[in-house]
Parts: C-alpha cells; sequence; structure tokens
C-alpha cells in the first residue's frame, strides 16, 4: 500500500530533498537528526524530527538498530536512507523487512550481493556485461606481481569492499606493486574491515560513465540516460553532467542496455547506478559497480529527463510498482552539477566549518540549488563538507556551461571558506569548456593549474 509516513535517515541537503519529495506525493516525514543537526533545515520542514544521539555519527546515523527503533516508534511506515551512511547496509534493510517498514532502496540481499566488488563481477560477468580485465582477490604482492604481468601494466589496486577511493593504488610496474600492496592492504582494512585486494587494468584515457536505473523488483527496469562524473579528485566527484557527450550513439545504446540487462536479471528493486569505464582510445566501455542507492548527482538526470526519482522511489517502496516504460523517459538538454563544499581549496582542501554571516545563491531560469543551508546556520565540522549542489539545464553542453559560470558567479557565502573559486576555475577552464577532460585530468592538470594561478 502506498506509503503514508516516511522516516529520513539521514542530514544535509538529501534529507531536506527526500523531505520535499515525499511531501508532494501527500506523505508525512519523520527526520531523525543529531544533536547537531537538530535546529537544521531538515528539521524546520519535516512533520516532526527526533535526535537519535549525539553529533558523533556512530552514535546516530551509523546506528541501524536506533534508526529502526525511532521510525517504528513514530508510526513510519517506510524509510529512506539517503545517500552515504548507512544507504548501502544490508543490515538496515534487513531489519526494516523485519520490522515490517519499507525500505526504500534494494533488497538487503541485492545490496550485500553488490556490496562486494567482486561479487558484483561476478554477477556483472554472469549477465554478459564488460568488464575490465581483473583478477579475484589476492593474498599477497607476489601474487599480485605474477597477475599484474598477465593483465599488462598498468594496474590498479582495489579493496574488494569498499569504494571513494580508500585502498586503491596505481601501479606501472612490479616495483610498485612491492612497494604499494601492504599499504593498500592496511588502508583497506582500516576503512573497510576487509584487507583483501584485487587488481585491474588502468584505462589511461577514461570517463567515468554511469547510468541511472530504476527497478520495480520483479525485472521490469528503465534507465534515464548516462552522467559522465570524470572531473574526479583522489576518486571522488567534484562535478557531473548529463549526458556523456564524447560517447557515440551506438556505444551509449550498448552502456544503456548493459546496465538495463545487469539489474533486470537481479530483479533490482528501486533507484541504482550502474558505473563503467569508458575507454575513449578503445571506444570500449567495462562494468565498475554498482550503486545501490540514490545518488549525490542524480538531480542532473532529474534535469534532463524530466523525472523526480525521489518521489518514483516512494511510489516503488509504497508498492505501486514502475509504471513508466522506456518510451515514456525523453531526454533533452544538458545539465551541470558543481558540489559546493565548505572548504580550503588553496590549503589542500582544508574543511572550513563555521557559521554562514552571508548567503545570497542563484536565482534564474533553468538554475536549481539543492542545500540544507540558510544565513545564520552553523555548519558542524562532523560531517561530509558538502554543503550544496548547485545545478544548472542548459540546450546543449555549451549553454548549460555558460550558465554554470554565471550562476558561481551570483553566488555569495560569507562566514566560511567555500571551493566555489576552485568551481568557477574548472567550469572556465578552456579544457572542460572544450569537454578534454578525462578522470585524471583534475589531478594532473586542473589541480596543478589552480595552483599556479594562485600563486600569481
Amino acid at each position: 500500500m502506498p506509503v503514508k509516513r516516511v522516516f529520513v535517515a539521514n542530514r544535509g541537503e538529501i534529507a531536506v530533498r527526500v523531505i520535499r519529495a515525499a511531501q508532494a506525493l501527500g506523505i508525512e516525514t519523520v527526520l531523525g537528526t543529531s544533536a547537531a543537526d537538530k535546529d537544521g533545515l531538515g528539521a524546520t520542514l519535516a512533520d516532526r524530527s527526533v535526535v537519535l544521539g549525539p553529533a558523533q555519527a556512530a552514535r546516530s546515523y551509523l546506528d541501524e538498530k536506533l534508526i529502526v527503533h525511532a521510525a517504528k516508534a513514530t508510526g513510519c511506515d517506510a524509510l529512506h536512507p539517503g545517500y552515504g551512511f548507512l544507504s548501502e547496509r544490508p543490515a538496515l534493510a534487513r531489519l526494516c523487512e523485519e520490522e515490517g517498514i519499507a525500505f526504500v532502496g534494494p533488497r538487503p540481499e541485492t545490496i550485500e550481493a553488490l556490496g562486494d566488488k567482486l561479487s558484483a563481477r561476478r554477477i556483472a560477468e554472469a549477465s554478459d556485461v564488460p568488464l575490465v580485465p581483473g583478477t579475484p582477490a589476492m593474498e599477497s604482492a607476489e601474487a599480485a606481481r605474477e597477475a599484474a604481468d598477465e593483465i599488462g601494466y598498468p594496474v590498479v589496486m582495489k579493496a574488494t569492499a569498499g569504494g571513494g577511493g580508500r585502498g586503491m593504488f596505481f601501479a606501472r610496474g612490479p616495483e610498485e606493486i612491492t612497494a604499494s600492496f601492504g599499504k593498500a592492504s592496511e588502508e583497506a582494512r582500516a576503512a573497510f574491515g576487509d584487507g583483501s585486494l584485487y587488481i585491474e587494468r588502468f584505462v589511461e584515457n577514461a570517463r567515468h560513465v554511469e547510468v541511472q536505473v530504476m527497478g520495480d523488483g520483479e525485472g521490469k527496469v528503465v534507465h534515464f540516460g548516462e552522467r559522465d562524473c570524470s572531473v574526479q579528485r583522489r576518486y571522488q566527484k567534484v562535478i557531473e553532467e548529463a549526458p556523456c557527450t564524447v560517447m557515440p550513439e551506438d556505444v551509449r545504446a550498448d552502456l544503456h542496455a548493459a546496465a538495463v540487462k545487469l539489474t533486470s536479471d537481479l530483479n533490482y528493486r528501486n533507484a541504482g547506478t550502474v558505473e563503467f569505464l569508458y575507454d575513449v582510445d578503445r571506444n570500449e566501455f567495462y562494468f565498475i559497480e554498482v550503486n545501490a542507492r540514490i545518488q549525490v548527482e542524480h538531480p542532473v538526470t532529474e534535469c534532463i529527463s524530466g523525472q523526480d526519482l525521489v518521489g518514483l522511489q516512494l511510489r516503488i517502496a509504497g508498492g505501486e510498482g514502475l509504471d513508466l516504460e522506456q518510451s515514456d523517459i525523453a531526454l533533452g538538454g544538458h545539465a551541470i552539477e558543481c558540489r559546493i563544499n565548505a572548504e580550503d581549496a588553496d590549503h589542500d582542501f582544508r574543511p572550513s566549518p563555521g557559521r554562514i554571516k552571508h548567503w545570497t545563491p542563484p536565482t534564474g531560469e533553468n538554475v536549481r540549488l539543492d542545500t540544507f543551508c540558510r544565513e545564520g546556520d552553523l555548519i558542524p565540522p562532523f560531517y561530509d563538507s558538502m554543503i550544496g549542489k548547485l545545478i544548472v539545464h542548459g540546450s546543449d553542453r555549451d549553454d548549460a556551461v555558460r550558465r554554470m559560470l554565471a550562476a558561481l558567479d551570483d553566488f555569495t557565502i560569507e562566514g566560511l571558506t567555500t571551493n566555489l573559486n576552485f568551481q568557477r576555475f574548472i567550469i572556465g577552464h578552456p579544457d572542460f569548456r572544450n569537454n578534454a577532460i578525462t578522470t585524471r585530468w583534475l589531478e594532473q592538470t586542473g589541480l596543478p593549474a589552480f595552483a599556479e594561478r594562485q600563486e600569481q
């Protein structure tokens, strides 16, 4: 039956986004906050808010038993995990099932199967989705060197149990594997509780391209086009756009078909993103992973598709099914999203929490700002530094770039340091404007150019 009251188990802009989507559908909202967030915009907008615990995420946003208890105690029949925190923890989805609360996301067994990267590779292989040449888990540096000799250098070592760049190291020869294997394994163990590593061929001229899908849990899956998330720093996305304009139409069609095939074979339920590397030189794409949740960058897809993805999530969770056919989804124009962070780009992107003394966001046609911030708000030091996402939608990529530059120029934030100047620099850089970027462009070219500019 349709969701009547949803518990929002997250914070920041995604909590606000879920609350607004729910309210547009006539669904009551309860927000679980930490003590640090109890007076934030999300708590103001929600029909009710409850304090889960202190500022420390481990005692609030990361306690699945506490969260499910709070959802049940407040009479919620659904729970939306947002992204990050517990969104891809099968334990939370399983607890919801046990307590009769609809989890706004995939089934726990799906999350579990896709959460391990080697398991996800096996799933992709079974669905005939192209894979980067790689290995199973490697137990030693010696085994890793032997595998890399067969794959061919350069290679990248990755944690089997995680993402976000932690536990990931490049190697251009056997000596670099020897030097990095132990460190990579320890970093993976510290971050994910599992030090297992696997190896993949490193694609030199790569784009990070991902397909947004939505499934009804019974085999029906539709896609909403792809996003290009190639502008990255330390494997963290900085700018996202849709669509990927360097990809030929036949390859694009194959990419979409691969994402749909993989997730439909899984009877995937709710929102997900199938991530790929696009090898520009070979004109081939390779599966990376599936993110079993809504993504930070979902607004660019909403802009080009005209669909409310969070609203669709809530309707599917309420048993309404997926009433969209692929032919109903028309994609148009080009959208770009810049992540606005409270951080100092001039000093190694040091976090910059503090109180917002002045806040004047850009306005205008086809400009969207997803944020939880208001003038006078205190940005706490306990969480991710992202304070908003600035999104523009243009008729084509050039138009979207122009709109983004104007929007960034019109955005004024005082009281804390942000990365607005850095985003202006990247969007205005000739390489970005000419779409001559790769996943390594920002670190190899963009950041040195930004640093040189600051020194002049």
